[in-house]
Order: C-alpha cells, then structure tokens, then sequence
C-alpha cells in the first residue's frame, strides 16, 4: 500500500477538511490570490471557458473552484435520447453492474447496497449499468443532470473521508461506500436513476441546486429527505463539490446502452454523450 494512502487511514479527516473549509473562504487578498494562482500553476487549470477568467476577481479561493463557465462553454449532445457526462473529469470506471457489484479498480469491488444504504433501492440496480467520474483540481466542479429528472428524494450517509484520488480508489478497499455521501434519487422518462455525490478528504462541501449546502455539517446517521420535484432538464445543474471529488450514476437494467470504449482515465467534458437512454423519449 502506497504512503499516501496509508496515512489517510490514520489522518483526523473531518478536521483537516473543516480546516480546508475556513482557508478556500478567507477573503484576504495576498492570501486568496496566491491560492488561486499557485492551483492554476501547479494544475494547468484552463480559464478560458470560466464567465470570469481573471483570477483575482473571485472573493476567495472556493468561489474560484466552484466558477460558472461561459454560456455555450459545454454544449449539450443534441440527441434527446443521450446520457450526457454529469461533469468534466475522467472515467474512473463505467459498465454494467453484475450481480449487485460494482468495480471499483481492478481487483476490488463494492456492492450496491453498500453504496446506496437502501435495500429497495438495491433491487432496482443490482444488474444495470453504471458511471463513475472523478474531478480532479483542475476540473470545473459543478456537477449536472445526465438526463431529464424529477428528484424524488436524497440520503446523506455518514463516513469516512478518504480520499478518491486515482492511487487511493486502487487502494483503499470499497472507498466510495465508505466515504460520506449524498444519494440523490430520480425519476426519468427512462425509469429511476441516481446521481451519488462522493465526499472525500479535504472536500470542504456538498451543496445542491434544491437545498443550497448540504455539507457540512457531516452526517452522524443517515438523513433522508423526500421530496415532491423539482424536475430538471438534462444538462441542468444540480450539485456542486466545494473542493474536487467523484460523482457516480446508476441506471437500471434496460435503461441505457454505455458508450463503447468508457475506459478508466479517459477524459470526459459535462454534456458529451456517455450512453443512450431506453424508454426517453424524442
């Protein structure tokens, strides 16, 4: 096991990210300048589809990581039919979920109803497909609807914190059902899907289109909240990661065909086509 990851086992997770927190948020300028700037460097973050490329006009570090894009800056896939990316980042892994396991890297898996905490739920995907994507410091980190939904509910799991990096994701054994995390249950043209927010180390929040922040505070059992819509649009925004991490969607069997060739590391923009969808209509 890599140092890096064995230190993560032992680190005070939640108090380094609440310390993340207060620092991505102070408005002095020396300070919030140099973050931004020094992140730009070491990532080779590209400003130029940001609405403001210009640094130092963010209030602080976390208004930066959390930027809008220019309108047209990420043009949806045209097909009405199309599963469209959630976010910019890579393919940490997508395929078909079998026997209610989902790869995690090679050599590891974890299990459905690890990750959703639901046993109903389960049910639904225990043979559909599924698609895991991971933003890293350079990436935009607001987060999208993959397809047309109505939000039915959401589940805050408490966890750990470790971090989803690409050498912690092969080390660390069912990472995403152990990290904290927002489950966020949808209803589609196609049938239900979920759209699963990973929290990981350092990430300083979760907030949602529909309820603002919703972490922290970090959750000390699960907190399920029910919810009569919105519906929102493909390509819409629903989320966004205060600090980078890893969104996964679930789609059951019959829902949707996976593109050809989602293999893990490949580089994916929000709205390009990763599937289509069965049943949608258009």
């Amino acid at each position: 096991m890599r140092f890096s990851v064995a230190l993560s086992h032992v680190l005070p997770q939640q108090t380094l990210s609440a310390l993340v927190r207060a620092a991505t948020r102070w408005r002095w300028r020396p300070w919030k300048d140099w973050l931004i700037r020094h992140v730009v460097r070491r990532y080779a973050v590209d400003l130029s589809a940001a609405e403001d490329p210009d640094p130092t006009h963010y209030a602080h570090f976390d208004a930066f990581f959390t930027r809008a894009l220019k309108p047209g800056a990420r043009p949806l896939d045209d097909d009405a039919r199309s599963l469209l990316s959630p976010a910019d980042g890579r393919i940490s892994q997508a395929g078909t979920i079998r026997d209610g396991r989902i790869v995690q890297a090679k050599g590891r898996d974890y299990s459905v109803a690890e990750l959703l905490g639901d046993a109903a739920a389960t049910e639904r995907y225990a043979h559909g497909s599924f698609v895991n994507v991971y933003l890293s410091p350079r990436d935009y980190h607001r987060v999208h609807m993959p397809c047309v939904g109505r939000l039915l509910e959401t589940l805050h799991i408490p966890g750990r914190l470790f971090s989803v990096s690409p050498a912690a994701v092969a080390g660390v054994d069912r990472l995403f059902a152990r990290n904290e995390r927002l489950i966020c249950h949808f209803d589609g043209a196609q049938g239900p899907f979920v759209v699963v927010m990973v929290g990981a180390l350092l990430v300083s929040g979760i907030s949602t289109a529909w309820a603002g922040t919703v972490v922290p505070p970090y959750a000390h059992v699960p907190q399920r909240v029910r919810h009569a819509g919105p519906q929102l649009a493909a390509g819409a925004e629903m989320a966004r990661f205060h600090m980078g991490s890893t969104v996964i969607v679930l789609l059951p069997a019959g829902a949707a065909t996976l593109q050809a060739g989602l293999e893990a590391g490949l580089a994916v923009r929000m709205g390009q086509r990763l599937g289509t969808l069965c049943g949608a209509g258009g």
